[in-house]
């Protein structure tokens, strides 16, 4: 009876590995095997060195197993060396090119593959197919499929000119402003150009919401998840849209947030409140935020359709809103004119009273080599 425990025992230790391979999540496994097999393909020569993406190790599995006996250390790395062979005889060839053979292996389609191939063949320059390989690979190592792969690099080709250790740089940036797994896929899929933008900038644009607009972390990292595209932005209208829903509208940050205040540009924000406000539906708030009316919420004004906007908040027709846009954008270029006009007569005004001093100058000048 003890002879049978043993074995059992002895059994159930060698099926550990196998056990703990099937609790691994699938879409884990279609990745890392999508990378380690482009990584086999590409370079051969590294197949026993483990691949490296930011902080993910590929490592054989089941370390666990070393701790109960040698014989299933030894099992493991048999059946990890057999794997290393398996997908080692699917390449014969190495691979140095994008083709449809590689593409299909990573798991796209023969339609998917040929998109692909148009679009690297479409951009310039000679980096597109170089970098290729390692930017799929990085895209499959984010948990994201073929079809969404496919989806984000319509969305940006210029991915495909990233060099891979810049686009783990990246990737591993996102992550320490707080987008986790999960929001940062959605973040990447939403706006793919996030990964084009250099890391100098990103911080940047992180230090001016921490300190010119007294934004906290939890909210940045609210506001790079819901608006990437503030990345981009102009800081100087980002100022000015922040101060303009600040001080003109009377709304805290934490609205702000809420409302994905950056999603919008700044001239919609501007129409939509000037118009509640010549309608008398919105106020100004006082030194103390007090208002005569009560406001609707920035997000009902914003966050919304145009019909919805209209209906809900302004409660007027399309055709009032329509004219009254024209108008605006009438009293916006004239105000502009002025603004720009006044600027010029005082540059003017300068250089009239530059040139009355040289020729003050000059006379001076003259008086003075007359009486010489």
């Amino acid at each position: 009876m003890q002879a049978m425990h043993s074995g059992t025992f002895v059994r159930c230790l060698r099926l550990e590995p196998e056990i703990q391979v099937r609790r691994t999540s699938m879409g884990t496994q279609a990745a890392a095997r999508r990378g380690l097999l482009w990584s086999l393909r590409s370079n051969p020569s590294s197949v026993f060195s483990p691949l490296q993406f930011g902080s993910c190790h590929l490592q054989p599995l089941c370390i666990r197993c070393r701790l109960f006996c040698s014989s299933s250390s030894q099992t493991t790395r048999k059946s990890t060396q057999h794997d290393f062979s398996e997908l080692t005889s699917l390449s014969i060839k190495p691979v140095t090119e994008l083709s449809q053979d590689s593409l299909c292996d990573l798991g796209f389609t023969d339609t998917q593959a040929e998109q692909i191939s148009d679009a690297i063949s479409k951009i310039r320059g000679g980096n597109a197919a170089k970098h290729a390989p390692s930017t799929l690979t990085a895209l499959f190592f984010l948990g994201l499929n073929p079809s969404s792969v496919l989806k984000l690099l319509e969305k940006c080709p210029e991915l495909f000119t990233v060099k891979e250790s810049l686009l783990q740089q990246r990737i591993g940036n996102l992550r320490k402003l707080g987008l986790v797994e999960g929001s940062l896929q959605r973040v990447v899929a939403y706006y793919p150009q996030i990964l084009t933008v250099p890391l100098k900038t990103i911080k940047y644009v992180v230090m001016f919401l921490r300190e010119r607009c007294l934004f906290t972390v939890q909210q940045v990292t609210d506001i790079l998840r819901e608006s990437p595209a503030v990345v981009v932005e102009n800081t100087s209208q980002l100022e000015y849209k922040f101060q303009y829903v600040y001080f003109r509208m009377g709304v805290k940050q934490a609205q702000m947030v809420k409302s994905r205040l950056f999603r919008f540009p700044l001239d919609e924000v501007r129409c939509r409140h000037c118009f509640l406000e010549r309608r008398g539906l919105y106020e100004t708030p006082d030194k103390k935020g007090q208002t005569m009316i009560v406001n609707p919420r920035l997000e009902s004004i914003l966050n919304v359709s145009e019909d919805t906007f209209l209906t809900d908040v302004a409660m007027a027709s399309a055709e009032e809103f329509d004219v009254f846009k024209r108008l605006l954008v009438r009293e916006w270029h004239e105000e502009e004119v002025e603004r720009t006009g006044s600027i010029e007569a005082d540059s003017d005004d300068d250089d009239a009273e530059e040139v009355e001093d040289e020729e003050a100058g000059r006379r001076s000048a003259y008086k003075n080599r007359r009486k010489k």
